[in-house]
């Protein structure tokens, strides 16, 4: 599998093999759908939190004597059904954290790379390596991808200080180590681009796992 090699500035210097393992599985939508909820959840941080008639201050006394009064009886103004009141069955802090398999992980973002491939949303550079930490560095490969709300992900195999330090003014860019990519955040972007280290380090992981 043989794709074009672009440097920096976002022209042709050539081809690059891509493994065949990562890059040309049929996926699978359902599964696919399974993963991205399993990293969605997980996301999810679970604090919202009300406060039930027991929690809230006051209330202490009550409003009025039980008879007499001609109004409907009453024992506490936390009371549910008053204002500033206690609430039911509201939010509390719980975890939606879900668990899949690694393996079920590892064939997720196998089959979302080789679904963005057939896409034709990944795209190989020679490396991230900039001379300066200006982003003015990255015009020509700006131009070269597009924008117009289009995201961008950078993946590569080590961290390249002047890159990341260029990028943080383009909001469309992000990155990550090969390690670390997922198939959310592989669906998620519009474009993948990887570093051919970037490459070579994410087939040497995913094979080891």
């Amino acid at each position: 599998m043989e794709t074009k090699l672009l440097n920096l500035k976002g022209k042709e210097v050539g081809s690059f093999s891509m493994p065949e393992a990562l890059f040309s599985v049929k996926p699978d939508q359902h599964f696919l759908h399974e993963i991205v909820k399993h990293y969605l959840a997980n996301k999810h941080r679970g604090t919202a939190c009300t406060k039930t008639r027991s929690e809230v201050s006051g209330g202490g006394k009550k409003p009025w004597k039980q008879k007499g009064t001609g109004r409907a009886r009453a024992g506490s103004t936390r009371s549910p059904i008053w204002r500033k009141g206690g609430v039911v069955f509201g939010p509390r802090p719980r975890s939606f954290r879900q668990y899949l398999p690694h393996q079920k992980l590892r064939q997720g973002l196998i089959e979302a790379l080789s679904a963005r491939y057939a896409e034709g949303a990944v795209l190989v550079v020679e490396n991230l390596a900039l001379e300066a930490a200006k982003t003015s560095a990255l015009n020509d490969l700006r131009k070269a991808l597009g924008r117009g709300g289009h995201s961008v992900l950078f993946v590569t195999d080590k961290m390249e200080k002047n890159f990341v330090t260029a990028s943080r003014n383009i909001a469309d860019f992000g990155w990550c180590l090969a390690r670390n990519l997922n198939a959310y955040e592989t669906l998620r972007n519009d474009r993948l681009v990887f570093t051919t280290g970037g490459v070579k380090a994410l087939a040497g992981n995913v094979k080891e796992n």
